[in-house]
């Protein structure tokens, strides 16, 4: 899944969400009762957010059919915001990047250190926050966690300020 990865990608960067970067996110959702997942894949991080409370009004995945970039307002009648882990192809994610923001306040997981390359200044000023995941283990029958550190991004066309950066603040916040 990472840069320093020498095994072939999943297709579509089908990689399901595990748990302990979603108790990450948490704190930042406590407006949000109502979410988008347009990247769902196998519906991992949606059973994650509606065990902790939220509610799904829209998901969808490329390999069921939809594409993302196809999401509309219309889709997102009662919808708080959109969060998903999309894919990390970088010609993916900044077109996805820029079409969610228009939509509604959007939280997207990808790899943290995106925030400190060129490719990302035009985004930047629209991401009010970035919450540090620390690095996630995707593969689920492993034992190993990946080579990059992963963050939640918030992007929203209306904020134009810059992120704010939640870091990790005890040992508690890294998971294994």
């Amino acid at each position: 899944m990472g840069k320093r990865s020498n095994f072939p990608r999943r297709v579509g960067d089908g990689y399901q969400t595990p748990f302990p970067p979603v108790t990450r996110l948490l704190p930042m959702l406590e407006n949000i009762r109502t979410f988008a997942e347009p990247c769902a894949g196998e519906g991992l991080l949606v059973g994650h957010l509606t065990s902790l409370g939220l509610t799904c009004l829209y998901q969808d995945d490329i390999a069921y059919g939809r594409n993302a970039l196809d999401l509309r307002d219309e889709d997102l009648v009662d919808v708080d915001s959109i969060i998903t882990n999309p894919p990390w192809t970088r010609s993916i994610l900044h077109a996805l990047i820029a079409h969610f923001m228009r939509l509604r306040p959007t939280w997207l997981l990808f790899d943290a250190d995106w925030m400190h390359t060129v490719q990302a200044f035009r985004f930047l000023r629209h991401c009010s926050h970035i919450v540090s995941v620390g690095r996630v283990r995707w593969i689920f029958d492993t034992t190993t966690d990946g080579k990059d550190n992963a963050a939640w991004y918030r992007f929203h066309i209306q904020h134009d300020d810059g992120p704010r950066f939640v870091g990790l603040r005890s040992k508690g916040d890294i998971h294994a």
